[in-house]
């Protein structure tokens, strides 16, 4: 009896999802985002990876490439759907996937094998998890024997977003990769689904780790070398592996199509293609997310909190209060507790302008929601004035945040819910409902949860300074400390 075929899955968790603002933000991108159901992106790829395992198909614990910023928010996602990562490769600073893939690759045959790699970004949806699977096993079928397989969508319009695959049939009747194509205008996209034999390039790939890094250096030995030096000098924190930070910020950036893919037609390296026909999208647009979401008989998508009169292929995505719409068409409106977008559904692509001038005046409203998302749980900052700010703050049984204090602020804790431990100076407590303390300004402290359910309180700020960056900590369980 053969033994089964090893697989690693790669998930590719980077990204900032510009065009799906203001719910998806730098902070808080949209592969963390619940688009399509009850888990975020990231979840349901990881989900789906973890799905492909058979008789003769033996699944890993998923590799997650992701950020320095975003590794908490990885982590705790795959937690809270029962999946732990076999590693959390955390890039210092972006260096777009190619660098990733090979990062996962060093990390695929650091235990001695060459396991088949199943790579996948993090923010796309699949509607049939059975036409996925049987793509997904021809290709790893094929990557077994040595090939580089691209999964290919069978396109069903003519979509301009995507860039194009042109393949073949070939004597063995694999579907052979003869070019890649860059994304088309309408005219040029109506060409190739009249043609057939063009496939949206869905940025999925399955190959051996050992012939990705044959490929890269052949192709790119820059990125290869650098990216190998990175690796030699990681660190690790139980899950999390760190890549030196002055060796990765010195590597080349370049994403896989560009610095492989395709480079291989023709070369010493083919590449097939396996099709994948399975109600697949990657979301990259407000317009995307309408089409993948339930309607009315009008053509309605509507999330969250909403009332209409009179309106036809609207997208409306509430998370905080009510919003109606009365007589309009071809409308998306999402709402956020701290901004609104409203926008032409055609016009979709275009709301990376409107991140564009978030960023150029550097306001907020680009890189955090106003609720904020930490390790040990999360603050939303409910109301400011000249000198105060009110927090509500949720801390997760069992964790604290830092050891620390407070140059230009004084703060008040009121126990809403749960069981609070603080260190006040020399002083410890216990507060349960109802009671309160005073932080005095410049006070060292410490907030931690000792109990079985989350600790939820209300912190009143007040002082000359309120901003984040006003904090020196002295301990910290996630490796945060300044002082």
């Amino acid at each position: 009896m053969s033994r089964p075929t090893k697989v690693q899955p790669v998930i590719l968790c980077g990204g900032s999802g510009t065009r799906l603002w203001p719910l998806s933000r730098a902070g808080f991108p949209k592969q963390f985002l619940c688009l399509t159901g009850a888990d975020s992106l990231f979840q349901q790829a990881a989900k789906r990876l973890m799905g492909l395992g058979t008789d003769h198909i033996q699944v890993a614990d998923p590799l997650v490439v992701t950020g320095e910023d975003h590794r908490f928010l990885a982590a705790e996602q795959l937690r809270e759907v029962g999946i732990l990562p076999s590693a959390a490769l955390l890039e210092p600073v972006a260096r777009n996937t190619a660098p990733a893939l090979t990062l996962a690759a060093l990390a695929a045959l650091e235990n001695g094998d060459d396991p088949v790699l199943v790579v996948t970004p993090a923010d796309q949806t699949v509607a049939n998890a059975s036409a996925f699977n049987g793509a997904m096993h021809e290709a790893i079928r094929q990557a077994a024997e040595g090939a580089i397989v691209i999964l290919g969508v069978t396109p069903d319009r003519p979509e301009t977003g995507y860039g194009y695959i042109q393949a073949v049939v070939s004597p063995t009747s694999t579907l052979v990769v003869e070019r890649f194509v860059e994304k088309p205008n309408e005219s040029t996209a109506r060409q190739y689904l009249a043609e057939g034999g063009y496939y949206w390039n869905a940025g999925m790939f399955v190959l051996k780790a050992s012939v990705w890094l044959q490929a890269i250096e052949s192709f790119r030995p820059d990125i290869a070398a650098t990216t190998r030096a990175a690796w030699a000098q990681r660190s690790s924190d139980a899950a999390f592996v760190r890549p030196g930070a002055a060796e990765f910020a010195a590597i080349p950036s370049d994403s896989v199509d560009y610095a492989v893919m395709e480079r291989c037609p023709g070369s010493r390296f083919p590449i097939r293609m396996a099709p994948l026909d399975a109600g697949w999208s990657d979301l990259g647009a407000w317009d995307a997310v309408w089409s993948v979401l339930p309607k009315d008989p009008q053509g309605n998508a509507h999330v969250g909190d909403v009332l209409s009169t009179d309106c036809r292929n609207t997208l409306v995505h509430t998370t905080s209060r009510l919003v109606a719409l009365v007589g309009v068409q071809n409308l998306v409106v999402v709402e956020t507790p701290d901004a609104v977008l409203v926008a032409d559904r055609s016009r979709s692509q275009d709301v990376k302008h409107i991140v564009s001038q978030l960023q150029a005046t550097k306001r907020e409203e680009h890189t955090l929601h106003r609720k904020v998302h930490r390790p040990w749980g999360w603050y939303d900052s409910i109301d400011e004035g000249g000198r105060f700010k009110v927090k509500r703050i949720q801390v997760k049984p069992g964790a604290s945040l830092s050891l620390q204090k407070h140059h230009h602020r004084a703060e008040h804790w009121v126990v809403v819910s749960g069981t609070a431990e603080i260190t006040c100076g020399d002083k410890k407590l216990l507060l349960t409902e109802n009671q309160s303390t005073y932080i005095p300004l410049g006070e060292v402290h410490r907030l931690a949860n000792p109990g079985t359910i989350p600790l939820e309180i209300i912190e009143v700020q007040s002082g000359s300074y309120l901003g984040e960056d006003d904090i020196v900590r002295f301990e910290d369980t996630y490796g945060r400390t300044n002082a």
